[in-house]
């Protein structure tokens, strides 16, 4: 028998599903944070590794029986970034005495849009540490937007509201501006009291900026004025992602799925921008994903071994 290995590599936790070649779910599991982004990726790596050997324990294949195995993951996008992680990944499996017949490596938002619609046309708006919209549109071609990380991108994402609420905390202890309730969350919380702690904390202690952000939309929910004027702006980011995206997928009718840790659920920033899409976008059908990124994975790797698919 032959199977398929599904891996969603996520930066707190990772996913795994193996099928048959039919698809048919044998065996889910979950695993830890696998960043390949990282410039030391050993971690990652173990990672992937322990999944494979418990997947082998729990259905008693042999490794040469993995057909395929299909990772999504952040940064994979890039080509060139995807074709060293296959290599080093093969390598260092290799050392392990473990040799499997296809490991390819995708980007995790692409997964995410082909569990979303099962393989059939659509978008997938992803807002969480960064952010990225992917689309496929009739004839099959992929298409995106954003996802450009958070020097020069991840507009709407969890980084970039979380860095302009920490602006705004800057400028109440300078005396800048009066207090606010996002402020004083954060404050809160993370024990900053002073620039001199903040400076550390960013700087010296590799603070989480993406953590503040659900403080930022706690705080709206309280009526803070300026957490909801950061939500409205940023909100209107993505808008313009989805809008970027429209001009590359030229349809009538549009299906969208928002997904990421900002939207997964229904709060103040996933309302507001589900509204704004409604009101300004009134051909965007929003809708549930059908399948989790790992039976993305499967239903691509599929396609790979099966063009016709």
């Amino acid at each position: 028998m032959q199977y398929i290995l599904g891996i969603d590599a996520g930066g707190t936790k990772t996913k795994c599903v193996v099928t048959n070649l039919d698809g048919k779910i044998l065996y889910s599991t979950t695993g830890g944070a696998a960043n390949l982004l990282i410039s030391n990726y050993e971690n990652t790596f173990h990672t992937f590794l322990e999944l494979i050997i418990k997947c082998k324990s729990v259905l008693n294949f042999n490794y040469d029986e993995i057909r395929i195995a299909l990772i999504g993951a952040a940064g994979a996008g890039i080509p060139s970034n995807a074709k060293k992680w296959e290599h080093e990944l093969n390598f260092y499996l290799k050392s392990k005495n473990i040799k499997i017949k296809e490991i390819h490596i995708d980007n995790d938002a692409r997964i995410a849009l082909e569990g979303a619609f099962a393989g059939k046309p659509g978008c997938i708006l992803i807002a969480g540490t960064g952010s990225i919209i992917y689309g496929k549109d009739l004839n099959g071609n992929i298409h995106r937007s954003g996802g450009f990380g958070r020097i020069i991108g991840d507009e709407g994402s969890g980084f970039s509201i979380g860095k302009k609420a920490l602006k705004v905390l800057i400028n109440e202890i300078e005396g800048y501006r009066q207090k606010t309730i996002v402020s004083r969350l954060i404050s809160k919380k993370f024990f900053i009291d002073s620039i001199e702690r903040l400076i550390f904390e960013v700087y010296k202690n590799n603070f989480d900026i993406p953590s503040v952000a659900p403080l930022v939309i706690e705080a709206a929910k309280m009526n803070d004025e300026i957490a909801i004027k950061i939500l409205d702006e940023e909100s209107n980011e993505l808008l313009l992602l989805i809008k970027s995206i429209l001009t590359k997928i030229k349809q009538e009718e549009i299906k969208l799925s928002i997904a990421g840790g900002l939207l997964d659920n229904d709060n103040f920033y996933s309302l507001m921008l589900k509204e704004k899409i409604k009101n300004q976008m009134p051909f965007i059908k929003i809708t549930e994903a059908e399948f989790p990124p790992e039976i993305g994975a499967v239903l691509l790797a599929k396609q790979i071994i099966t063009p016709n698919y």
